[in-house]
Order: structure tokens, then sequence, then C-alpha cells
């Protein structure tokens, strides 16, 4: 029996390194979005600050987690058997839900996730310890307490970090206008002193509280001077860096920034490490326990969870490795980077989120306040308030970076990390239970609001961003109770044969979020094909021309693929395949809606004799727009036909079909073949196709009447059948317009 257990220690390290490397995947946004949106350094020399702080931290670690042995529940009313149930559900649901989070690419807390994991798991062994002996009630298992004091955690998070960041960023801008250089030559040093006074305070807090090799005395001494502390090091980091501005010209913000990102990079790993890793600790524990006590799992008490345990620092150092590779290798941890800096980005673009009435209502009452306020505060007052927020020339020197320009700048960048850094510090001293994600993130979107980030092309779709991440903040909250005490039941009731099921579910959900997470980075990465080489901030309409054909062509064959292809399962009533169709089908969609939302960037950048060739450009992608708009509109109801199990068609249906098909699928060979030649001789030879098709469109929907008129069809197929020759008309009529706007352009290319 021991060494069954021995395995189940095993298996719980090996899920630890599995939640380590989701773990860190999810968690990277909270030290890595400030430093990597304003460019702060190259992304190298910002990843090797991240590492070396989370290596620092994780010798500060405090050790085992007090949560997983004794702050949810009670270990000297469990027997080791139960404990290791709860363990393993604990571990297993966190693996699958935090992969699930980095697939999606969704920022959410460890603590939280670990907390109600156990939370679960617990009052599921819990009940059937209390159906097997009444005598005892379950809130004596259970301390409420905690979990309670993680939801208020979760809305104190929210609301102080979101308005203290918009508020300071606010004060911040106007001292300092996006213009700051001037000042910073005055104010640089004193500014720089508080950023980074703060950030030294904050790792003396977060790191002496758990670091192993200072003694009680000195971190004592820490804790009650600490306005001693703030009053030594503003003074000496102010002149510090007042001499370091004068003889070396330092740019005092990639300092604070680099400081900034290393104190929460160490926070994270002396603080959430345990979040992985405490789980298992205290399962090895409980195991020793067993071990020595000589006598059966059933009869072995927890009681000895409820001291204090260290944890071995080889242990904390190897978690930090794996913590540190995770970083430089994960391509889920930047999927989540990219949601906070989408979120925050100083300039519009393709918003990931859509609209939501919330979002809509928020805004239309925020833009009546706005207009409330401005006619009671006076003209003076508000045009020099406007003239601090004035970004245009900082726009200007972003467009000249061109690729290489920042998300924002790096005076809100330090802001994000000096604000997250007080605020955390702060709740460490009062034992509030604040979470560093929920922080972090909150900052970024506050001073974001507050930096005119969210102007009303764009204000909806941030705010709908910001709310999808709270919700799914409570999400994790409900959905990690709910699958670890559905999995503690199932291990408690089918024993050793479901843990091996569960593990092995565990390990093909990493495995096809993995699979998923690649296809949604191809397709973007296919996405980003498409954008077009810039020449010293400018684009040459010659490239204009050359990135148009080969998007188009390229669509356009994988149209004509998708469209033969939804005809032929259709008929062969492959639900399967025609779900698959539809799936190409909104990513071919997803493609010309990126190449239509990058028409504006491209128009403001194109060389100033070059701008009239934009209007056959934009010409182009509408007619390709619409052609890709054809192809759903035959695809999902032919789909939803099937999928309803509805009648198909009849032979003679498929048959004048079929040869569509041909007509439609030869149509667009020479379509692609004339636009990559670049020569529109042929022109009127695919134009007198096109009408010949079309008057074959019009003769199957006369016989098409007749059926209805004679009773020979049934209304769903009679009205799928029309549709699919609607839409493969207007396809045809899209595809010849596409063909004359591209002629057109390089007719003018030409001259």
């Amino acid at each position: 029996m021991e060494n069954i257990y021995l395995i189940l220690v095993v298996v719980l390290f090996a899920l630890a390194i599995s939640d380590l490397i989701v773990g860190v995947s999810n968690d990277a946004v909270n030290f890595l979005n400030s430093a990597i949106g304003a460019k702060a350094a190259p992304y190298k020399i910002i990843m090797i600050v991240a590492a070396l702080g989370i290596l620092f931290g994780a010798t500060f670690s405090s050790g085992m987690m007090e949560v997983a042995r004794k702050g949810i529940f009670n270990p000297q009313f469990f027997y080791f058997n139960e404990i290791m149930i709860i363990f393993l559900a604990v571990m297993i649901t966190d693996v699958i839900l935090l992969d699930l989070f980095n697939t999606f690419g969704m920022p959410t807390s460890t603590t939280v996730s670990i907390v109600f994991e156990i939370l679960g798991a617990a009052v599921a062994v819990s009940l059937i310890k209390v159906s097997n002996d009444p005598s005892m009630a379950l809130s004596e298992y259970i301390n409420t307490a905690k979990a309670l004091a993680i939801i208020s955690g979760i809305l104190l998070s929210v609301v102080i970090s979101f308005s203290v960041g918009a508020i300071v960023q606010y004060i911040t801008r106007l001292l300092f206008s996006f213009d700051y250089n001037k000042r910073l030559n005055y104010f640089g040093a004193i500014w720089g002193g508080i950023a980074i006074t703060a950030i030294t305070y904050f790792i003396l807090v977060k790191g002496a509280k758990g670091a192993s090799f200072m003694d009680a005395s000195t971190k004592d001494w820490i804790k009650n001077n600490g306005l001693t502390i703030i009053a030594i090091c503003f003074a000496a980091w102010t002149i510090l860096l007042q001499l370091l501005k004068l003889i070396f010209k330092l740019d005092i913000l990639k300092v604070i920034v680099l400081a900034g990102t290393f104190a929460l990079a160490m926070a994270f790993a002396g603080n959430d490490l345990v979040n992985f890793i405490g789980v298992p600790l205290a399962g090895f524990e409980s195991f020793k326990i067993f071990i020595s006590s000589g006598t059966a799992a059933e009869a072995v008490s927890m009681e000895a969870l409820a001291g204090k345990v260290g944890t071995p620092t080889y242990m904390l150092i190897i978690a930090g490795g794996i913590m540190v590779i995770t970083l430089w290798t994960s391509k889920k941890a930047k999927a989540v980077v990219k949601t906070s800096l989408d979120l925050s980005r100083q300039q519009e673009g393709d918003e990931r989120f859509g609209s939501s009435m919330i979002a809509r209502s928020i805004v239309r009452t925020a833009i009546n306040a706005s207009n409330s306020v401005r006619s009671i505060v006076p003209a003076r007052i508000s045009n020099t308030i406007d003239k601090q927020f004035d970004s245009r020339n900082y726009e200007a020197r972003r467009n000249e970076l061109g690729k290489d320009a920042p998300t924002f700048d790096m005076l809100r960048a330090s802001v994000n990390l000096v604000v997250a850094s007080i605020l955390i510090s702060i709740a460490t001293n009062m034992k509030l239970p604040l979470s560093t994600t929920y922080v972090t993130f909150m900052v970024a979107m506050g001073s974001s609001l507050a930096d005119r980030a969210w102007g009303r092309e764009s204000a909806v779709y941030r705010i709908t961003g910001v709310l999808s991440v709270i919700g799914g903040w409570f999400f994790t909250a409900l959905s990690a109770f709910t699958a670890a005490f559905i999995m503690a039941l199932l291990i408690s009731w089918f024993g050793l044969w479901i843990i091996a099921i569960l593990v092995m579910l565990a390990v093909y959900v990493v495995f096809r979020s993995h699979i998923l997470h690649k296809k949604t980075t191809a397709n973007e990465t296919e996405v980003e094909d498409f954008e077009i080489e810039e020449v010293n901030g400018e684009i040459l309409a010659e490239k204009v021309l050359e990135k148009c054909k080969y998007s188009v062509t390229d669509l356009l064959k994988k149209t004509s693929q998708l469209y033969t292809q939804a005809i032929h399962d259709f008929e062969a009533e492959d639900r399967r395949s025609l779900k698959e169709i539809n799936k190409s089908v909104a990513s071919l969609n997803k493609k010309t809606k990126k190449l239509k939302t990058n028409v504006y960037p491209t128009v403001m950048k194109l060389q100033e004799q070059s701008i009239d060739s934009s209007l056959y450009y934009v010409q182009v992608i509408d007619y390709l727009r619409e052609t890709a708009h054809c192809l759903s509109f035959i695809t999902e109801p032919a789909f939803e036909h099937l999928d309803n199990n509805h009648k198909i068609f009849k032979p003679e249906q498929f048959e004048d079909l079929n040869n569509l098909k041909v007509s439609v699928q030869d149509f667009m060979a020479k379509t692609v073949k004339l636009i990559n030649q670049g020569q529109f001789d042929e022109l009127g030879t695919l134009m007198e196709q096109q009408q010949e098709i079309i008057e074959t469109i019009r003769e199957y929907r006369k016989k098409q009447l007749k059926r209805i008129k004679n009773e020979k069809a049934g209304t769903k197929v009679s009205l799928l059948y029309l549709n699919i020759l609607h839409e493969t008309q207007n396809l045809l009529l899209h595809l010849i317009n596409l063909t004359k706007a591209q002629r057109d352009f390089v007719d003018y290319q030409e001259k």
C-alpha cells in the first residue's frame, strides 16, 4: 500500500511541474506587460531581468503554502487517504483550468484558483465524512472565512487598483504631458526617487517576509522602521539618479521600468510559487507522517499538518528554474500578455473584443458626465488640460518607428509598476487579501483610461474586454470549486482507476488546448504575413500592390476550394466535415476583416505622391471582404440545414449544383490567373463567362420555382437552394468588381 501512495506523491509532483508551466504562462502578464508594452529595453534584456527576479524571489519564498495545509480545511479532522484525495483533485483541476485560460489568452489568478479548488475538494470529502458520521457538522471541517476573504479581495483589488491607477496616471500626465523629456531634465530625479523608493520598499516588504536568511530581529526592524527606510531611500535614490543623469545621460524611466519588472517578478516567484508547489509539498509531508506512523492510511490523522513546516531551499530553486525556462519558451505567456497590451494600448486598432450592452451604457454615461463637467470648468483650464494630454507629437514619433513603436510610453509604464508595487506593499502590511494579478491588470487598465487611450472609437471594446477578464476571475472561483468538488467525489467513489483516468484526461486537455493554441497562432501569423513592409516609416505603393496581389489570390484560391468542398459535403451529408468547412470560412472572414482593418494605417503611411492609389486598394479589399461574406452565407445555412436533420436536395438539384460548382471553380481559377499575371486583356472574356453562369443560375432558379408551384419541393429545401443560387450570383458579381479594381490599381501604378 505504501508503494501506491508513493506513486501518488510522484504524480502530485509531476502535476506540480505541469502546473508551474501553465501557471507561469498566465502570471507572466503581471510583471512583463509594462516593460514589453513600453519597449523599455530589447525583449531579451526584459526577459533576463524578469528571470533574475524569479530566481531571486524563489529563494525569498515563504515556504510551504499555509492555505494548502490548513488555511481552507482543518487537517486534524482528516486521515491520510482523505488528504491525498483532496490534493490529487486540486492538482488535476488546477492544471486543466489554468491551461484553458492560457489557451484563450485570459489572465486569471492562480491564488483564487488554488484556494477554491482546495475548498471544493475539501467540501466534497467532508460531505462524505458527514454522511458517514453525522455527529460532526460540515463547518467543523471547513474554514469558510478564508474563501470569503478571497472573494472580498477580488472586489477590493478591482476597485482600488483601477481607481488609484487612473488617478495617479492622470496627475502624472498633467505634470509631465506626452512631451515629457524636457520636464524630466528638471524633475526626473525626484520622480525616479519616488518610484524606485516605492519599488525598493516593495522588495524589502515582500522579500523580508519570507527570506530564510533574515533573522526575526531584522524582519521586525524593517517592519517597525518603514518611514525611516522610505526617507533614506528617497534621498539616496534622488541624488544618485540626478548624478547619473548629468554624467551618463541616464534614461531614468528605463531604470524605473526595469526595476519595477524585477520587483514584480520577484514578488510573483516569492508568493505565487507556493500556489503551484504548496499542494504537492503538503502531500509529501503527509506521506512522511504516514510512513513514520506505521499504521493504515485510513487511521493516520493529519493533525501534524497544522504546525509550521519549512520547505527545502533546493526545491524552491528547482521550481524557480522551471518557471524561468517556461517564461522564455511559452507562447501562451505571450498570448496572455497580448490581451493586456491590446486593452491598454494608446492607439486604436483591430480590437479583440466586441461590443456589449453594459459597455455601451458605461460609455454613454461617461460621455454625458464629461460634457457636464466641461460645461462647468472654465475654457482656459480645459484647454490647458487638453494641451497636457495632446499626444499628436507622440503619435508622430510612434509612426516613424513603424513596427518598433511601443504600445504606450515609458511614463505610463513606470506609473503602472510603481502604483502596483505600492498597493501590494500596503496590502501586505495591512494583511489585505489583494491578488497580484488583479492589482497589476487593473492598474494598467486605470492608467490607460486616464491617459485617454480609450477614445470613443475603442472605448466600448476595451470596456467589454476588461469586463470579460473580470468575469473570468469570478468564473475561475466557481469553475475551480465545482471541478475540484466533482473530481474529489469521483476519486472517493472509484479509487485508483479513476485517478489514472483523470490524470490522462488532464494530459489530453493540455495537449488539445496546445493544438488549439497552435492553430490560433498559425492563423494570426498568416494574417500578419499580409502586413506591408515599411521604408523609413512610409509604405511604397508598389509594395501595396505586390502584397494586395498576394493576399487576393491566396484568399480567392481558398474561397474556391471551400465553395467546392461545401457543396460536396452537403451532398454527402457529411455534417462533421461541413462543420470544419464553416470554421475555415470563419477564419477566412477573419483574415479579410483584418485586411480591411489595416486599410487605415496603410493609407496613413502611404507616400504622399502615391495616395491616389489607395482608392483602388480600398476597393479591392472591400470586394474581397464581400466575396468572403457570400461564402459564409452559403456554408452556414447549409450546415444548419444538416444539423437540424432536414431533407437534402433531390438528385436533379444536386446535378444542377454540381454543374454550377464546376463553372464557378473554372471562373475563379481564371480570375486568379488574371490577377497573378497582372495582364487583364482577357477580362472581357471573363465577364462574358460571368454572364453565362448568371444566366444558368437564372434557369436553375426558374426550375426551382416550378417545383415549388407543383409542390415537389419542401419549404426548407427550397429556401436553402434559392439562397445558394443567390449568394453564388453575388459572389460572381463581387469577383468581377474585384478584378476590375485590381486592373485599375495596376494601370494606375504603370502610369
